[in-house]
């Protein structure tokens, strides 16, 4: 139940559940902590966080491993104090492994901080080789900054170790049919029809205040950066959504990469402008978009 509501942003209940078990005598083992930690990280709660992390060992008699400090780098890394974070992976009894440093290149990533997040990924290439998504998350950040020149050398050394990176997918479940979506994908039936829903939503978003945020748009150049935004995978999954199911229904979409900021944005506007309930699983967590809101509080 703590995991659970840990991945559908819902923090306060997780910590409530968890103080109510140990009220009733139960004590938190090693993944209840770790779920507990993850909870605060995405809540922001600093100082729950750390008063957990210090009890695991004083109170609890649990040594923190690798998932609890990762979930301490990640956290301090969330509310940007990136020095911090650093400092506590130097201070780590164990040596720091890829969820640590993956933490932390997360975290530079989400704050472009480019020259930690250049350590943090150089680690990485050696902690792991062969994947391919921390190459992809250091080119794009060369590619925010404009450093178009490094972030195609991240890319070169990426195509020489063979690696390459993994397409991302959206897929909905309509009357127990799964149907998949790529970015720009044309392949539907209702292809006319799901771009017709596409122009319809960004008229109505607009109108809203939606500013499209570019920076998401790292493959593009110019004025297509806008235009590919809108051919993301989950948008086109919720435009054949919005198309197919009934009135009122519950949108339920997922996502085998992490959602970006920009279709983040206009899901929770879509949430209010439809009136729906929109899920989004992605990798990393669930989000739940209503009347204008996500579960995750925009800060995942």
């Amino acid at each position: 139940m703590i995991t659970a509501f840990q991945q559908h942003g819902c923090a306060d209940q997780a910590i409530k559940m968890f103080e109510d078990m140990l009220a009733e005598g139960t004590k938190p083992d090693y993944i209840t902590l770790v779920s507990l930690l993850s909870a605060c990280s995405h809540a922001g709660r600093i100082d729950k966080g750390y008063l957990y992390f210090n009890s695991m060992s004083k109170i609890y008699g649990i040594n923190p491993g690798h998932e609890h400090y990762a979930c301490m780098v990640d956290l301090l890394g969330r509310a940007g104090r990136l020095d911090e974070a650093k400092k506590l992976i130097e201070s780590m009894p164990i040596k720091a492994d890829s969820t640590v440093w993956g933490a932390l290149l997360g975290a530079c990533s989400n704050h472009r901080n480019l020259d930690l997040g250049r350590e943090a990924a150089d680690r990485l290439f050696e902690l792991q080789p062969d994947n391919p998504g921390n190459y992809v998350l250091l080119s794009n950040m060369y590619s925010r900054e404009g450093r178009l020149k490094e972030a195609d050398e991240v890319r070169r050394l990426m195509s020489v170790n063979g690696l390459k990176k993994e397409p991302g997918c959206s897929w909905v479940d309509i009357k127990n049919t799964t149907f998949v979506f790529t970015s720009h994908d044309r392949s539907h039936a209702m292809t006319r029809e799901i771009y017709e829903m596409l122009g319809q939503l960004e008229e109505l978003v607009k109108k809203k205040g939606y500013v499209p945020q570019v920076q998401f748009a790292v493959n593009s150049i110019g004025e297509y950066k806008e235009r590919n935004l809108w051919h993301h995978s989950e948008r086109l999954a919720l435009a054949f959504a919005l198309l197919t199911l009934p009135n009122g229904a519950p949108v339920r979409i997922k996502k085998n990469l992490r959602t970006c900021g920009d279709c983040h944005t206009v899901m929770k506007f879509a949430s209010d402008i439809y009136k729906r309930e929109i899920v989004v699983r992605d990798v990393n967590r669930f989000h739940r978009f209503t009347e204008g809101q996500c579960t995750c509080g925009d800060y995942w």
